[in-house]
């Protein structure tokens, strides 16, 4: 079975016969356990063209040292590193199924190979606390490499290691200003199989960041590039269950299906039909499963809030049955979509999207000249429908209008979101004051669906003859509290509203 830790580390490279300064006195550390000698041998797998490394994902088999194993490690930006560790077991050239999986967004089908094999040996110091407990363990690493294949190469270098197992931010910026005046400097690369295969690795592309002076092209598709990215790094975290991953991924997946729509006057939105409805695809999988995971989430908090006196009958039990195979179902099918090649294909196509992307004509135009329109069209759909929900009368057609503002609300929000490099902070604030007003009628719109949920419920149990009355009293406050969020949604248009952005609303 798999284990799963969060790395948080500082890599500094370090001269011939370099030696580590005294820790000792650093914020939280009462004393420091060795050194201790390790002798470590690891073989690391990558596709033949380096996919993995290149998304800054390293999988290797290793030998010695206190956690010999399986290890894959995932970024997660900050300096950490996610790890998934698995024991050796008896296969020594075949990647485990379960860490295969994790990375096929990444393979894209292609074979593991062995790609290099790294020989370290270290000297280990453990910085304890006054209980004796870990809070950081501090390495110096003698390491031999060799790459494999045609491009074959040997390398050694000396390089060390402070990766937090206790301690806080303090200790780690403590110890990295001791390291730093002791004459180490930052290693410029975080994994030691980016070393060994410097020489096969592109370099840089030297682009940078969006800005003002960007022209409309490079502010869309460095956005889509931010997507596409989440994407594949959700991607295992969604496969192990990880909260939020499979939010997050359709957020993503979301995002990015707004902007192929948004942004016609820089990408030919007719070339990106097919590639709209692939995302579609991916985004209503992942919504099933999130959809069933609030919903059970709403339901089950409701009753938990409620008094003891008024939870009548069976009415825990009716809802873990009830929600148990609609969860299970939508997770099953995720695990399926993910492991499809359907999703393979529409992962080629975004990549395909990023190198060679259909450029309308605006797309070689300064940003700042063309991208208002855009939002502002987003703009002006939002204001038509908030119009039209706040005039309707009470009763399922409001409640209808409202789940279609909240959708206007949420391609406004990420139009501007896409701006933002050009515009700054106007642009933030409109992303940020739309964001309010789609994350009340999303609460709004849950709350629609949660009492058709708590109906059904109640129907369910009256017609088994249990007594319904705890389903009555879950309708009635999800309905006065669709008052209350209905208030709170025309408080947050008219923030939203004010001259400083409501501009940008048409």
């Amino acid at each position: 079975m798999a284990t799963e830790i969060l790395e948080t580390e500082r890599k500094y490279e370090a001269p011939p016969g370099a030696r580590l300064p005294d820790l000792g006195d650093l914020p939280e550390v009462a004393a420091v356990a060795g050194p201790e000698e390790q002798v470590l041998q690891a073989k690391y797998y990558d596709t033949d063209d380096l996919r993995l490394i290149r998304r800054g994902i390293t999988l290797r088999r290793r030998q010695g040292g206190s956690d010999p194993g399986w290890h894959l490690k995932l970024p997660v930006g900050g300096g950490s590193r996610r790890e998934i560790q698995l024991p050796l077991g008896r296969a020594t050239r075949q990647v485990p199924a379960e860490l295969a999986a994790l990375v096929r967004a990444s393979a894209r089908g292609a074979a593991l190979r062995p790609v290099a094999e790294i020989g370290t040996v270290r000297q280990r110091l453990v910085l304890l606390d006054q209980e004796g407990s870990s809070l950081a363990e501090v390495v110096a690493d003698d390491v031999s490499a060799s790459t494999m294949g045609d491009a074959a190469a040997l390398s050694r270098w000396q390089e060390v290691e402070v990766e937090l197992t206790g301690g806080g931010p303090r200790l780690l910026a403590a110890a990295d200003k001791r390291l730093r005046h002791g004459g180490l400097r930052s290693a410029g690369r975080q994994a030691k199989l980016e070393r060994a295969l410097a020489g096969q690795l592109p370099s840089s592309d030297g682009r940078r960041p969006p800005s003002a002076r960007s022209t409309a092209a490079e502010v869309v598709l460095a956005y889509a590039g931010t997507q596409v990215a989440a994407i594949i790094s959700l991607d295992p975290l969604v496969r192990r269950d990880t909260p939020d991953s499979v939010h997050q991924m359709r957020v993503a997946t979301r995002r990015l299906r707004s902007t192929l729509k948004s942004f016609g006057q820089v990408l030919r939105t007719e070339d990106l039909e097919r590639l709209g409805d692939e995302l579609k695809w991916l985004g209503g999988v992942l919504g099933t499963a999130r959809d069933a995971e609030i919903l059970a989430g709403h339901v089950q908090a409701g009753l938990d809030q409620l008094p003891p006196e008024l939870i009548i009958g069976p009415a825990q039990a009716r809802v873990r049955v009830h929600f148990a195979p609609i969860k299970a179902g939508a997770r099953a099918a995720v695990l399926e979509a993910l492991d499809g090649d359907r999703y393979l294909a529409l992962l080629d196509s975004l990549d395909t999207l990023l190198i060679d992307p259909p450029l309308a004509p605006g797309a070689d135009h300064p940003a700042a000249e063309v991208l208002p329109a855009a939002v502002r069209h987003a703009g002006r759909r939002l204001r038509r429908r908030m119009r039209g929900a706040t005039g309707a009368p009470a009763g399922p057609g409001r409640d209808t209008a409202l789940h279609q503002a909240r959708k206007a609300a949420k391609h406004a929000r990420y139009a501007a979101e896409v701006a933002s490099p050009a515009f700054g902070q106007q642009a933030r604030r409109l992303a940020k004051r739309v964001k309010k007003v789609q994350s009340v009628l999303g609460d709004h719109h849950d709350g629609v669906v949660t009492r058709s949920t708590v109906r059904e419920l109640g129907v369910q149990a009256d017609l088994a003859g249990e007594n319904a009355f705890t389903f009555g009293v879950l309708y009635e406050q999800d309905a006065c509290r669709a008052k209350d969020l209905e208030a709170q949604a025309r408080r947050a248009w008219k923030q939203a509203s004010r001259p400083a952005v409501g501009r940008w609303l048409g």
